[in-house]
C-alpha cells in the first residue's frame, strides 16, 4: 500500500468517475421495456460488441492467472488465448440462427429447436454453474484485489466489489454493462500495455529476457509424448471447450445478441477475436518478465500468481501503477458485471416469465426487471 503515491490515486480516482459518468448517462437514456434492459434495444454496435466480448472474458483473476503461467512455466496453456477463430465463427456461423430466432437466451433456443423441457435444463444448470464458477471466483479475486489496494480486510473489499457492479449493472440493464465494459477494455489494454513495455524494458527487451530463461522455456508446443502439455491434447479439448464457451454460452452470446443487426454482430466478433489475442502479449509476458527478472536476483516472490503484482509495484512509475491497477478493477468489474447481467437475464426470461404463476406474469416494467435483476444475485 505504501508504494502508491497520490497520483496513483488520482488515476484510479479518475477511472471510477470516469465509469460513474458513462453509467448514469446510460441509465438516463434507458427505456423501459424488456429488449432495452437485457439485450440493450438490440442496437449496438460492432466496436462495442467487440469490447464487451473481450471485457467479459478477462476477469482479474484471468490477468494474474495469465502472468502466473508464464511465470510458472505453463506456457502451453497459451491455446486458450489464440482461439480467436471460434469467436470469430459465433458471428458467422452462430449468430444469423441465433438473431434471426429472434431470442433471449440460448435456453430459449433450445427450446425453440427442441422442447420445453432442454430450455428447462439449461436454464437451471447454467445459472447452479455461474454461481458456483463465475460468480464465486470473481467476487473471490475482487475481494483480493480490492482489499489489497484499499488496505481492508477481504469480506469488505468483497462487498465493495459487489455493491459498485451491482449499483449499474441493475439499473442501467445490458446498455449499461456494455457501454462500461467499452471504457473498461480501453483501460485494461493501456494499463497492461504500459506494464508490459516497462518490463521489457527493464529486463532487456525480448533478447534480454530469453537469455535469462532456460533454452526452450517459450516453447508453447511440445511434443505428443509430453507428460504434462502434449499438443494433440491441448488442440482437441481446448477447441471443444472454445466452441462451447464462446459460441453457446449466454454469458458471452447476449452480447452478440446485442448487436444492431447481423453485420454489425460478425464485425464485432471479428474486433473481439482480434482483442483476444492480446492477452498473449498483455499478460503473460509480463510474467515471463517477472520470472527472468526474478532470474537475475531482481525481484522476489514466493507463487507464479506473484509475479504480476511484483512486477507491478516494483518496476512501474508513479502514476503508471494507479494506470495499471485501474486496469485491474476494469477487468474485475466487467467480467462480474456481465456475469450478473446474464444471470439475471436466465432468470427472469427463462424462469420467473414462463414457471412462476404471478398475476402480472407477462406485464413488463422496468421496476419488475430491476427488481428480479437483484433478487437473482
Amino acid at each position: 500500500m505504501n508504494q502508491f503515491a497520490t497520483l496513483d490515486w488520482v488515476v484510479i480516482g479518475g477511472y471510477f468517475v470516469l465509469l460513474l459518468g458513462i453509467a448514469l448517462w446510460v441509465i438516463t437514456r434507458k427505456q423501459d421495456n424488456t429488449e432495452d434492459y437485457f439485450l440493450a434495444g438490440r442496437n449496438i454496435g460492432w466496436f462495442v460488441v467487440g469490447a464487451s466480448i473481450f471485457a467479459s472474458n478477462i476477469g482479474s483473476e484471468h490477468v494474474v492467472g495469465l502472468a502466473g503461467s508464464g511465470a510458472g512455466g505453463r506456457i502451453p496453456l497459451l491455446i486458450y488465448e489464440l482461439h480467436a477463430w471460434i469467436v470469430i465463427a459465433l458471428g458467422w456461423i452462430f449468430l444469423p440462427f441465433y438473431i434471426r430466432s429472434g431470442v433471449f437466451t440460448m435456453p430459449e433456443f433450445l427450446e425453440r429447436r427442441f422442447n420445453s423441457s432442454t430450455r428447462w435444463f439449461l436454464s437451471i444448470f447454467s445459472l447452479l454453474a455461474y454461481v458456483l464458477t463465475k460468480v464465486s471466483v470473481t467476487i473471490y479475486a475482487g475481494g483480493i484485489v480490492i482489499s489489497s489496494l484499499l488496505g481492508i480486510d477481504f469480506w469488505t473489499g468483497a462487498l465493495i466489489t459487489v455493491v459498485l457492479t451491482g449499483f449499474y449493472t441493475v439499473l442501467g440493464g445490458m446498455r449499461a454493462v456494455v457501454y462500461t465494459e467499452a471504457l473498461q477494455t480501453v483501460v485494461l489494454v493501456i494499463g497492461a500495455a504500459t506494464l508490459t513495455f516497462v518490463g521489457l524494458n527493464a529486463v532487456g527487451g525480448w533478447s534480454g529476457m530469453k537469455a535469462s530463461l532456460e533454452p526452450g522455456y517459450l516453447n508453447m508446443w511440445r511434443p505428443a509424448s509430453d507428460p504434462d502439455y502434449p499438443w494433440p491434447s491441448l488442440v482437441i479439448t481446448s477447441t471443444i471447450v472454445g466452441i462451447w464457451y464462446w459460441c453457446t454460452d449466454q454469458y458471452i452470446v447476449q452480447r452478440a445478441l446485442a448487436a444492431r443487426n447481423i453485420t454489425q454482430g460478425r464485425r464485432g466478433t471479428i474486433f473481439g477475436g482480434l482483442l483476444k489475442l492480446l492477452p498473449v502479449f498483455l499478460f503473460l509476458i509480463p510474467g515471463v518478465v517477472a520470472l527472468a527478472l526474478k532470474n537475475r536476483g531482481e525481484l522476489a516472490w514466493d507463487t507464479p500468481d506473484q509475479a504480476f503484482s511484483t512486477l507491478l509495484m516494483n518496476k512501474m512509475p508513479t502514476g503508471l501503477k494507479g494506470l495499471v491497477a485501474a486496469g485491474l478493477l476494469a477487468a474485475l468489474m466487467s467480467s462480474l458485471a456481465s456475469v450478473f447481467n446474464s444471470c439475471s437475464t436466465l432468470f427472469t426470461v427463462d424462469i420467473y416469465k414462463n414457471y412462476i404463476p404471478l398475476p402480472r406474469k407477462n406485464a413488463w416494467s422496468i421496476s419488475d426487471e430491476s427488481l428480479l435483476a437483484l433478487w437473482s444475485y
